[in-house]
């Protein structure tokens, strides 16, 4: 049952509508996280803007932040999060074989390496060493490490809010490991 649920559409008021689209005054698609943010404007405006960055000019590959994004999803058990990203993954060609990676703990690096962050809020040298030289870049190895606690803490709100799915959205897989309750 949701505790806190998206604010519905017609009961957006101008600063609302603002906090998304200064500019256009228009509205964003449906989805249930904004309409739950919708609930703040404030926090909606600033939030917002920095998630944009994570989503559209984070300087890591593609595939590396949705695979982060599921593994912190599965860890967190956010079945919004993972509904939300599993499609978003496979739009940009991450097979059903990585997904089942993230879902069973495979000793990928980058399973490693969230486990790590949401474990101990910390890479052992190895890992950090390992990650590193992966990616080639300190711009990417931060982007990497903000996107994982971004998404953590998105995990954290959906998770507290029993936050629905959006409609037609799926969940699959999601209660194979968990069961119903999560």
């Amino acid at each position: 049952m949701t505790r806190l649920g998206p604010l519905p559409r017609d009961e957006w008021d101008a600063e609302t509508i603002a906090a998304f689209s200064p500019r256009e005054n228009r509205l964003p698609p449906p989805n249930n996280a904004i309409d739950l943010l919708a609930r703040h404007p404030a926090l909606a405006k600033s939030f917002m803007r920095y998630n944009a960055y994570t989503l559209n000019r984070s300087t890591l590959p593609v595939a590396v932040r949705e695979l982060a994004v599921l593994r912190v999803a599965w860890r967190r058990r956010s079945r919004y999060e993972w509904a939300q990203h599993v499609e978003m993954a496979r739009e940009v060609g991450i097979t059903d074989a990585e997904i089942e990676e993230v879902r069973t703990g495979a000793p990928t690096l980058l399973n490693r390496v969230v486990d790590e962050l949401i474990d101990r809020s910390d890479l052992t040298d190895e890992t950090y060493r390992k990650i590193a030289a992966e990616l080639g870049d300190d711009r990417r190895l931060m982007d990497l490490v903000f996107t994982i606690g971004t998404y953590t803490l998105l995990a954290m709100a959906f998770n507290t809010f029993r936050l629905p799915l959006d409609d037609g959205v799926s969940d699959e897989g999601f209660d194979d490991a968990f069961g119903a309750e999560t």
